[in-house]
């Protein structure tokens, strides 16, 4: 199946219901000429009126907008899982690098004391040893 423009189908699904491009319009609360700008993609509709225009021709806002899914429900827990899996992988290397930078930072402005940043640094390599240990 090939995928329409937006434009082809709206004029599509107009045609369909056979419903006139005046007709639509006046639905719509606009010009037929909107519409028929619509239809030969030079223009778009109102982001706020794609509901009412969705409703109009009874089909959902997600067809209306062509939005496909490349996951069936059985394989949406496991994408889920690996982007969980993807984060947890880089949010403990983004967490060793921060407190590098502030450590650093800190210690360039005169702000920092060297307890807190011993302490900064131990949160620092203990985040970058959970990645490591974990790719493991």
């Amino acid at each position: 199946m090939n995928k329409q423009s937006f434009g082809e189908m709206i004029s599509s699904l107009r045609k369909d219901r056979g419903m006139t491009q005046l007709d639509l319009a006046k639905k719509m609360g606009v010009t037929d000429k909107a519409v028929s700008k619509w239809e030969r993609d030079l223009s778009f509709p109102d982001i706020n009126s794609i509901p009412k225009l969705a409703e109009i021709f009874d089909v959902s806002v997600d067809e209306l907008m062509q939005v496909k899914s490349d996951v069936n429900v059985g394989e949406e827990e496991v994408v889920k899982e690996s982007k969980f899996e993807e984060v947890m992988d880089v949010a403990p290397k983004g967490i060793g690098l921060a407190m590098g930078i502030a450590v650093t930072v800190l210690a360039v402005l005169g702000e920092l004391e060297t307890n807190t940043a011993f302490i900064m640094l131990g949160i620092g390599l203990a985040s970058v040893s959970i990645s490591l240990l974990k790719n493991k």
